[in-house]
């Protein structure tokens, strides 16, 4: 079992950034690969990025990509996601999730675990 708590979301105006952090508790965090989800309202739940166990590759989706950027450190059990010129379409509850298998990492349902999810607001 994987807990999963996500902080660091908040309010911000077009063009700012912020820093999402996922603290995960449990088991040891290299066992998985990490990806984070976004689901803005009246929409389903959508990728946003994902980083491999030894966080050697990474991959996003097409509106983040230049923008985001996904990073971990498995000795702090953490995996972070640094967004930059955040856009009013940005806005969504923020997921962070655990993937024990081979697979996939774009689909939701390739992912074990989930965190409650943190709010970003971006406002124009």
């Amino acid at each position: 079992q994987v807990q999963l708590v996500e902080s660091g979301g908040g309010l911000v105006q077009a063009g700012g950034s912020l820093r999402l952090s996922c603290a995960a508790s449990g088991r040891t965090l290299s066992r998985y690969t990490m990806g984070w989800f976004r689901q803005a309202p009246g929409k389903e739940r959508e990728f946003v990025a994902w980083i491999s166990r030894s966080g050697g590759t990474t991959d996003y989706a097409e509106p983040v990509k230049g923008r985001f950027t996904i990073s971990r450190d498995n000795a702090k059990i953490s995996v972070y996601l640094q967004m930059n010129s955040l856009k009013p379409d940005d806005t969504a509850v923020y997921y962070c999730a655990a993937s024990a298998r081979v697979g996939n990492y774009y689909s939701i349902q390739s992912y074990d675990y989930w965190g409650q999810g943190t709010q970003v607001t971006v406002s124009s």
